[in-house]
C-alpha cells in the first residue's frame, strides 16, 4: 500500500502533471471565481515553468551536476569483479517485438553498459534486478535477461533477482547474493547517486557505473537551444524525480543511515 501511495503521489508531482494541475487551478479561478488576478498569475507562472523546463540550456544545466557525480566505469581503474549488477527500469513485454524494444527509456542503456562491463571482467556474472509491474506477468529482470541473451551473453552467466519493487528492495536482494565483495553497480547516471546511498546503507561496496547519461555537452544548433522540446522536458523530469527520491530518502531515514 505504501509503495502504491509513493508511486501515485510521486507521479502527480512530476513536472507535467504538476504544471497541468496549476493550469487547471488557474482556469477555475478565471472562469468560476472573482480571483481573476490570482488566476492570471497562476497561469503565467505555470506557462513560464513549462517553457523553461522544456529548454535544453535549463534542463541540462539542472541535470548535469547529478549525472557528473560518478565517472564512467573503466575496468583498468578497478579490481576485477565477480558480479555486475544492473538495476531494473521501465519495460513492457511483447514476445513479437525485437527483444530490446521491450526495454523502455532508461533500461536499454543500463543493460548495454552492464554487458560492456561484464565483458571487461572475464568470469563475472551479470545480475538483473526488478520485479513485475502490476499488470505485467513478466518481470523487469526477466526481460533484461532476455535482451542480454539476444546480445550474446550465455544464460549460465545471467542471474535474475525478480522480486524487488524499488531500489531499496534491490539493495537488500543484492546483499543476500554478493555479501561483502565489491561489485559493479549499473544504473542511469541520474539515478546512481541515490542508488549508491541505498546500497552503502546495506554495508555493501558497490563500484559506481553510470549509464544513460542525458545532459548534452556537445555543441548544438542554435534552434535546438531556443525551441522548447518534450525531449528536454524529460531531462527536467529526471531532475525532479531524483530530487523527490532524495527527499523521500531523507524522510525515511535512509540518507542519515548511509552517512
Amino acid at each position: 500500500m505504501l509503495f502504491i501511495l509513493k508511486k501515485t503521489l510521486g507521479g502527480l508531482l512530476l513536472p507535467l502533471p504538476f504544471i497541468l494541475l496549476i493550469m487547471a487551478i488557474a482556469l477555475v479561478l478565471l472562469w468560476m471565481t472573482r480571483w481573476q488576478k490570482t488566476g492570471k498569475v497562476c497561469f503565467l507562472l505555470s506557462w513560464l515553468l513549462l517553457l523553461l523546463l522544456s529548454l535544453q540550456p535549463v534542463a541540462d544545466s539542472l541535470l548535469r551536476p547529478i549525472e557528473s557525480e560518478y565517472p564512467t566505469y573503466q575496468a583498468q581503474a578497478h579490481p576485477p569483479v565477480k558480479f555486475v549488477v544492473v538495476l531494473g527500469g521501465g519495460y513492457t513485454f511483447n514476445p513479437e517485438w525485437a527483444p530490446s524494444s521491450n526495454l523502455l527509456s532508461n533500461s536499454l542503456p543500463r543493460v548495454t553498459e552492464g554487458i560492456r562491463i561484464y565483458r571487461a571482467n572475464p568470469g563475472a556474472r551479470l545480475v538483473f534486478t526488478g520485479g513485475k509491474a502490476m499488470t505485467n506477468p513478466v518481470s523487469s529482470a526477466s526481460v533484461a535477461g532476455k535482451v542480454a541473451e539476444s546480445l550474446g551473453v550465455p544464460e549460465s552467466d545471467i542471474l535474475l533477482l525478480d522480486k524487488p519493487k524499488d531500489t531499496h528492495e534491490e539493495s537488500e536482494q543484492v546483499k543476500a547474493l554478493v555479501g561483502q565483495q565489491p561489485f559493479a553497480l549499473v544504473t542511469s547516471a541520474n539515478h546512481l547517486p541515490r542508488a549508491m546511498i541505498f546500497f552503502r546503507q546495506q554495508g555493501l561496496t558497490p563500484i559506481p557505473a553510470p549509464a544513460n547519461q542525458l545532459a548534452i555537452n556537445s555543441p548544438l544548433n542554435p534552434w535546438e537551444k531556443a525551441l522548447p522540446q518534450a525531449f528536454y522536458l524529460s531531462h527536467s523530469e529526471r531532475v525532479w524525480y531524483e530530487s523527490l527520491g532524495r527527499l523521500w530518502q531523507w524522510f525515511t531515514g535512509s540518507q542519515s543511515a548511509a552517512n
